[in-house]
């Protein structure tokens, strides 16, 4: 019978070399903290338990991740490291939330690209009297310590780096951390840790040789890739990362019939869902959840955020669309913004430099040019003139506005709410409406328009 997963998550560093007040685990990759995306994976493990053993700031990455971790496992920790005093004292803190009959998950805060096919081949490995062991295999593998095995290749233990012998550091298979151990032999084997090394720390690894001694198995994984296991120290290395997983995204969008102008200018910092022969040109950046169905087009330099466009959408250049949902063969843009609350119907028509927000807009509805429709109820195939703007907030509170079916505002009109303006209504051009609009009559409220012949322009005085 299989032992039960425990996984501990190490995120007690301080990252000095990231060279932030921001914790390193809560260094963005991808519109997420490093730490999120290690939680996120293990949580797609099943696992029994998770404990995330913290330090440095603390309170700030408990703050940022606690209902990330609370929705991910509804049995986790966060265990405080309050010395670091190394990885294997790291995971002694989190020993007491650990039990005899479970399989104990070392992973990092900080290796957040590890993937979970790999994760579960590596726990299938081990077992009750068996531990297994993630390696990789490095043309330079300078900072990391090495693995150490007999001439039959059975791994005998693993050196750090500073203390490795010249021919200990010609070893090209490294150590990545990453581990599955049974806890009853893993409670024992921590309690044996030494700090006698250069670093004056308790190295997680040198349970690597204690096993061996013990009898028990250790059976080493070559992970599949390098990506997947590196860790991130700087800024620089996180922008590796970062194109590293920008690749690794635009080639399951493209394997899935998505077609990209370029693979390289594409940002999905969340999960993108997409139907079929969907066209994304450069620079889009897609967060949160986005869903595009099927023929749709995304100009360039857009961003989309939290949001569903439906079918045949076309969304021209330069577009922000947050927390909205777009009808089908609907046109937006270019240069327009539909914000939280935005719910357009089929066939609508957002031009350029137009606002939309909190607001819905029935089918067939236009605003095509330097509007403003806030917290409206905008009939079908209403027309909203250019420069049309509704006047929502007074100052202290957003007042609501209904436009009838058929209605069409003139260019450069105010609609001060709380207004309704009826069906098949027409609001002449420059009028500043703050009075119900009867349906289907013209209503004009402007100034009556003079010209006076005696005017003469000023001249400047020499």
């Amino acid at each position: 019978m299989p032992l039960s997963i425990s996984i501990v998550i190490l995120a007690a560093g301080q990252g000095k070399r990231m060279k932030s007040d921001l914790p390193k685990v809560l260094q963005p990759l991808a519109g997420k903290p490093l730490l999120g995306h290690v939680i996120d994976t293990a949580a797609t493990l099943a696992p029994k338990s998770l404990h995330v053993v913290y330090g440095h700031g603390g309170e700030q990455v408990r703050a940022a991740l606690g209902s990330t971790l609370s929705a991910a496992v509804p049995q986790h920790s966060w265990v405080l490291q309050a010395e670091q005093l190394g990885t294997g004292h790291a995971v002694q803190q989190a020993l007491p939330a650990l039990h005899d009959g479970e399989l104990a998950l070392v992973l990092y805060g900080d290796v957040p690209l590890i993937r979970a096919t790999t994760l579960r081949e590596l726990i299938a490995l081990a077992g009750t009297d068996a531990m297994s062991l993630l390696t990789v295999l490095l043309d330079d593998p300078t900072g990391y310590g090495r693995i150490v095995r007999d001439a039959a290749g059975r791994v005998l233990g693993i050196v750090e780096q500073k203390d490795a012998t010249p021919e200990q550091l010609r070893i090209r298979e490294g150590n990545t951390g990453v581990m599955a151990v049974p806890v009853v032999h893993l409670r024992r084997w921590l309690g044996r840790l030494r700090n006698a090394n250069a670093q004056g720390e308790y190295y997680l690894t040198d349970i690597i040789a204690m096993a061996v001694d013990d009898g028990v198995k250790v059976t080493p994984l070559v992970a599949p890739t390098i990506e997947e296991v590196l860790g991130v120290n700087d800024k620089l290395q996180l922008a590796e990362l970062e194109a590293e997983l920008r690749k690794s995204r635009a080639r399951e969008l493209m394997l899935a019939g998505v077609t990209l102008v370029d693979p390289a200018r594409i940002d999905v910092r969340g999960t993108l869902t997409t139907g079929r022969d969907v066209f994304i040109d450069v620079n889009a950046v897609f967060e949160g959840a986005v869903t595009l169905g099927h023929r749709v087009r995304i100009g360039p330099n857009c961003v989309l955020r939290d949001c569903h466009i439906a079918d045949d959408v076309r969304v021209n250049a330069h577009c922000v669309i947050e927390e909205a949902s777009v009808g089908a063969a609907s046109i937006i843009g270019p240069f327009a913004r539909l914000r939280p609350g935005t719910q357009l119907a089929d066939d609508v028509h957002i031009g350029n430099f137009v606002e939309v927000k909190n607001s819905s807009m029935d089918t067939g509805a236009k605003a095509n040019h330097l509007a403003y429709v806030g917290d409206a109820t905008v009939g079908a195939r209403v027309n909203i003139g250019a420069g049309t703007i509704i006047a929502n907030y007074d100052g202290a509170n957003k007042h609501h506005t209904t436009i009838g079916a058929d209605a069409h505002t003139g260019s450069n009109s105010v609609l001060v709410a709380p207004l309704t303006v009826g069906e098949g209504a027409t609001i002449g051009a420059g009028s500043t409406v703050s009075k119900d609009v009867p349906a289907g009559k013209l209503t004009v409220a402007r100034a009556k328009q003079v010209t006076l012949d005696a005017w003469k322009r000023p001249q400047r005085k020499r």
